[in-house]
């Protein structure tokens, strides 16, 4: 690989996102390519930040990442290093945050990358002059550190690949033992992505989270001398020291959360949160040991300490101060600075989106440098970039914005404002509201999505409902913040049915929407806020999820797991088993009587999940109240970007069908719409 100018990295990002054919196909197409920030860390002289870039390709049905570096001061443009192919993910399919690691005398960055279809570490010189692998091991690095002078790189690995991939081909040959490692109702033979490659998936500590095979062979540690590129394994006394965890930190302020180590020094700043013993959660609390063993915190007790929801923490270097992010309730994120040793907390800025270190949900810390921070800065109504933002003067300046063609046309062509109300119980929500384009003079139709409305919106939790293309459609779509959730399953759905008909009240009162024509959509716990507000209202006329909902179903498919997965049954749901616990189960399953189901429902769920369902599914089908469509090889969360294209053209055109009566002309949805027009002729009270 060779690093490329920067113009030509600029001119290419800008034509991806506007050389489109089609005005509406553009815009979900631009949905799923926006441009992401990952793994930010700023250089050790405080002078540049290395930065990466995540950005999803439907022509070949993937995602690149770039690395960069560009000054903190923005004197330059970013400097475009090198490619380091798929982003790592978690068992959940979601991107890894994984910062580089520069050199100590900051004239290189290292990062682990997926190329050629291994895992190794590279490292990018930030002159941009050299790009190069620095291990070759037969097996996937899992993590990776330099020795104290930087000389050596230190790394961690596996099983080889050549031993995973026997593995996996012994089974097929001999045939799966099924316990409960084996996800029950996945194929069994190379069922999702794992570092590169369709892998062989396993369970290992919970009923949920998908491995490869050989995951828990133990780490074995090499190093690898920078100069001469010889690699020797390491003696176990040797393996290096691993960053402070929150199990290294005394739970006297409740389960930590975060830890934060400081670069020189050795203090340690950590999130806890003491819940209740009903399972009540807890306030966050901020605090800061002098060293690691240490066992009396310093805690923050200033107002912005104590009043609000802290969800990320970070050094400032060379200072007493720990930089600090509050999230309100609509999601917005403020920034201070608390001095440890005088209690003190300044205001830095505030914001009405997203002001964080870069993914999709959970934005973590800003990269800090003595003088500034560099945030990953994202909207509803704006996509992220990068920005830089005074320490001191809260000055914002944005750094690099390769989104700024889809900004402009969300600018040109979309209206999103936050809203508040409140619902009959007089407790307040708070969302974001696209109002649909002008076109006749009755009040539109309204879709709604429930759950998380974060960073740039897209298309509410798990990114599946177009919400500006929607609204371009003549459908005001709003999406809304949950409240706290309740630890009473009922009461936590009621919340949820409360607020939406609290949000379509509103509306309708301002004459905005038409609350006979609601839709309703969601995924993970908005999938269920969706169903049982189909089950429990009449507010809806039609709605779309994402994944499935508790269900006998789903109990037994998991229930290998036991104790596991049945407490978390009677945790989250107060069910133990069917027969305990009977009346519970039937007012929250729809499995136990489908025709509670009175509206059609689209669901478009993951192969890893939908099988979760057949116990309702099969019937709604059969009963003409359900289209079902299951994505291969995805995750609670789908990822893949011509399935996310997929599930937004479908919710647009499902909820163009039911709330507007219209029809695409594309010959290639006959089908679709020949089934939808059936589902109409079979709706409760069709003549």
């Amino acid at each position: 690989m060779r690093a490329s100018p920067w113009p030509a990295v600029w001119a290419g990002a800008l034509a991806l996102l506007v050389h489109v054919p089609d005005a509406r196909s553009a815009t979900l197409r631009q949905l799923v390519e926006v441009v992401d920030f990952t793994g930010l860390s700023v250089s050790p002289d405080g002078h540049l930040v290395a930065f990466r870039t995540e950005q999803a390709s439907v022509d070949r049905n993937t995602y690149d990442t770039v690395w960069y570096v560009q000054p903190v001061d923005g004197s330059s443009p970013p400097r475009r290093l090198g490619e380091a192919g798929a982003p790592l993910r978690d068992g959940g399919a979601m991107s890894r945050n994984e910062p580089a690691l520069w050199s100590p005398d900051g004239k290189w960055i290292f990062y682990r990358a997926v190329l050629d279809g291994r895992v190794d570490i590279w490292r990018a010189a930030v002159d941009g002059s050299r790009i190069g692998r620095v291990t070759r091991d037969p097996a996937n690095v899992r993590r990776f550190s330099l020795d104290d002078g930087g000389a050596a790189l230190l790394y961690g690995v596996g099983a080889t690949r050549e031993a995973v991939v026997e593995a996996e081909l012994e089974e097929y040959d001999r045939g799966v033992h099924i316990d409960r490692t084996v996800p029950l109702g996945d194929p069994l033979f190379r069922s999702g992505h794992h570092e590169g490659r369709l892998a062989t998936q396993r369970l290992v500590d919970n009923e949920l989270v998908r491995f490869p095979l050989l995951s828990q062979v133990p780490d074995r540690w090499k190093s690898v001398d920078l100069a001469t590129g010889e690699t020797i394994e390491l003696a176990a006394g040797r393996v290096p020291a691993g960053a402070v965890a929150p199990a290294d930190v005394p739970q006297d302020l409740g389960r930590v959360l975060q830890v934060a180590e400081e670069g020189s020094g050795g203090r340690i700043a950590f999130l806890a949160r003491a819940d209740g013993p009903d399972g009540a959660v807890g306030q966050i609390r901020l605090a800061m040991l002098p060293g690691r063993g240490a066992r009396r915190p310093v805690v923050c007790a200033a107002a912005p300490c104590v009043g609000g929801k802290i969800t990320a923490i970070a050094w400032r270097p060379g200072s007493d101060e720990i930089v600090f992010a509050v999230t309100d309730d609509a999601l917005g994120q403020s920034l201070f600075r608390w001095n440890v040793v005088s209690g003190n907390v300044q205001p830095v800025v505030a914001s009405r989106g997203h002001l964080g270190g870069g993914g999709r949900w959970d934005p973590g810390p800003c990269a800090v440098s003595s003088e500034a921070l560099v945030c990953v800065a994202a909207e509803a109504d704006r996509p992220p970039r990068l920005e830089r933002i005074g320490l001191e003067s809260g000055e914002r300046r944005v750094l690099f914005d390769p989104n700024a063609a889809l900004a402009h046309d969300m600018a040109t062509s979309a209206t999103v404002r936050p809203v508040e109300w409140a619902d009959a119980q007089g407790r307040r929500y708070t969302g974001q509201f696209y109002p649909a384009a002008a076109g006749g003079t009755v009040p539109p139709p309204l879709f709604v999505v429930y759950y998380r409305c974060a960073g740039f919106v897209r298309g509410g939790m798990g990114d599946e409902w177009p919400l500006a293309t929607l609204a371009r459609a003549g459908i005001a779509a709003l999406c809304i913040n949950a409240a706290p959730p309740a630890e009473d399953a009922i009461e936590r759905y009621e919340q949820g049915r409360a607020a939406i008909e609290g949000a379509v009240a509103y509306l309708a009162s301002r004459g905005e929407v038409d609350p006979a024509r609601v839709g309703i959509g969601g995924l993970s716990m908005g999938a269920e806020v969706a169903l049982w507000t189909a089950m429990n209202s009449r507010v809806a006329r039609a709605i779309s999820i994402g994944t499935p909902v508790v269900s006998p179903q789903m109990r037994l498919l998991l229930s290998p797991w036991e104790q596991v997965h049945f407490s978390r049954l009677r945790r989250h749901w107060q069910l133990g088993a069917v027969d305990e616990t009977p009346e519970r189960w039937r007012t929250l399953s729809p499995a136990f009587d489908v025709e509670r189901v009175r509206v059609p429902v689209l669901m478009q769920m993951s192969e890893q999940e939908y099988r979760g369902s057949f116990d309702y599914t099969i019937p709604l089908i059969g009963m003409r109240r359900a289209d079902v469509h299951a994505f291969p090889h995805e995750p609670h969360q789908k990822y893949q970007p011509r399935h996310k294209l997929a599930v937004y053209q479908r919710n647009l055109d499902w909820f163009r069908f039911w709330l507007l009566g219209a029809e695409d002309d594309d010959p290639a949805k006959a089908g679709q719409y020949a089934r939808w027009r059936e589902m109409r002729q079979h709706a409760p009270g069709a003549d």
